[in-house]
């Protein structure tokens, strides 16, 4: 799979090169779910990988910016310890100690800062690194969302496991009730086709057993690579064309906005349908991130592709 997906440019221009967009950090332990007394715990993440974690966890590395996310959501931002080049929101993240990107940590980096646990993702980290930091003795727990119920349930696993269980409840609330609110807007809307494009060099998109694909699901649409087995496949822009999709949707990355400014004179892109109808949609790149502002990402792509849903929307911001 992709981080924080597709996580963020550096990292998929890195995968996109290698061919491998991101590696399952599952490995070959026994599952277990037992507690193992007051000095540590066993859990089972959600990889299904068995993790050794101390009874109390107050030094956290993250190795993706949505896990960063997640934590700061919750108000762990003082458990936080280290972090990846790329994780860069909230603002004060940036000010936390770095271990490299989310594709190649520094190992030595990760051993100095003496994390209790580090949190990983399928969605972008290397099953290597996972193997080797638990060659180390350093725990790893690692998260693996393919909708948007799995984003939720891995903040209120990650509360779990970090003893904050209610603030991840209401998190988990509130998030649900903005989805369920969305929900009643849509509920007789049409569903136009989209094509949701990650990278351009090669066409990178979604495939249906991912949290971008049920993103835009939720939002009201239908995406034209849904079927696809691959979790990112890649297209030829022949393709493209052939699914011929009604909007085209991108994350507002620097390198998709200066590739991708003008596409109306560009071929073979100013013959796709969306493209001449000028139904081109910039998301917030926060849409490749897999954590708590998933929701607003859904809520925005609603309001681009149904505005007559949010009538008192659009008529306070006119």
């Amino acid at each position: 799979m992709f981080a924080t997906l597709m996580t963020t440019e550096s990292a998929i221009r890195r995968l996109a090169a290698s061919g491998t967009l991101g590696i399952c950090l599952a490995a070959s332990l026994p599952l277990t779910a037992t507690a193992a007394g007051n000095q540590s715990r066993t859990v089972v993440d959600e990889t299904g990988r068995t993790v050794h974690l101390p009874a109390r966890i107050e030094r956290i590395v993250s190795l993706a910016p949505n896990l960063t996310e997640i934590l700061y959501a919750l108000g762990l931002e003082e458990r936080l310890v280290g972090v990846t080049n790329q994780c860069d929101y909230p603002p004060a993240a940036r000010q936390k100690p770095i271990v490299g990107d989310v594709v190649n940590p520094n190992l030595e980096e990760i051993i100095e800062l003496k994390p209790d646990l580090v949190l990983g993702t399928t969605a972008g980290n290397r099953r290597e690194t996972a193997d080797a930091l638990e060659r180390l003795g350093i725990p790893v727990y690692g998260i693996d969302p393919h909708s948007i119920e799995d984003v939720l349930t891995s903040i209120r696993n990650v509360a779990d496991l970090l003893g904050v269980a209610e603030r991840g409840a209401e998190l988990d609330a509130r998030l649900r009730a903005r989805l369920s609110s969305l929900h009643q807007r849509l509920n007789a809307v049409p569903r136009p086709r989209v094509l949701f494009a990650i990278w351009l060099d090669p066409l990178i998109t979604v495939g249906g057993d991912t949290f971008l694909n049920d993103l835009l699901r939720q939002a009201g649409a239908r995406s034209v690579t849904g079927e696809l087995r691959l979790d990112w496949p890649r297209l030829s822009l022949e393709v493209a064309l052939e699914l011929d999709p009604d909007y085209l949707v991108l994350p507002r990355t620097h390198s998709l906005r200066s590739r991708l400014t003008d596409l109306s004179g560009r071929r073979p892109w100013q013959s796709l349908r969306a493209v001449e109808r000028g139904q081109v949609i910039w998301l917030d790149d926060a849409v490749l991130r897999p954590g708590p502002r998933v929701v607003e990402v859904v809520e925005a792509l609603a309001r681009e592709l149904h505005p007559e849903a949010f009538p008192a929307t659009e008529a306070a911001r006119q």
